[in-house]
């Protein structure tokens, strides 16, 4: 019994650790037709955590992939948007997997938690900063969320899919 719970702390740093390579490789690359805008590939290890562990492993991931990933990246400035819009998702996508997970599918949790994402980071951005004309991205936003969901989601279905459940688990 106590080698599953150290399997899952394992497991969940090594999906950490991936989740911030990943980030602050994507980091490097240039936005997606507008400033800030990314794929958010990183994603991938908070879902597949979320759905192979839990909530709490998930929200772990996320807390570290964004404070190192800023310190890491020198985004230290936007710790405040993306820290708010990634919890805030993460929560929301556990909220879906537990609840409508057997009528609909990954990708469509994770296109839903992607744009809800990105609407809330510039929601806080506009809110900090006192620029509503920023408002005006919203629907660019959520169309490179819903892209990038779909994408992030179709990676974790083919995780979940193709990985063998015992070794990830230590059944």
């Amino acid at each position: 019994m106590k080698s599953r719970g150290v399997r899952r702390i394992v497991m969940s740093a090594c999906f950490a650790a991936l989740s911030l390579a990943v980030f602050v490789i994507e980091a490097q690359l240039p936005p997606l037709f507008i400033p800030g805008a990314k794929l958010g590939l990183a994603n991938i290890f908070s879902l597949f955590a979320l759905l192979l562990y839990g909530p709490v492993e998930a929200v772990a991931i996320v807390l570290v992939r964004t404070l190192l990933g800023s310190l890491i990246t020198g985004t230290v400035g936007s710790l405040v948007y993306s820290l708010t819009a990634g919890v805030i998702a993460i929560a929301v996508a556990s909220l879906l997997a537990y609840t409508a997970l057997k009528r609909v599918s990954v990708i469509a949790v994770s296109v839903a938690c992607a744009v809800l994402h990105n609407i809330v980071q510039n929601l806080v951005f506009v809110l900090i900063s006192s620029s509503p004309q920023m408002l005006v991205y919203m629907p660019y936003l959520a169309l490179i969320g819903a892209a990038s969901g779909a994408l992030v989601g179709a990676a974790v279905y083919l995780l979940v899919k193709h990985l063998p459940y015992k070794t990830l688990i230590g059944v």
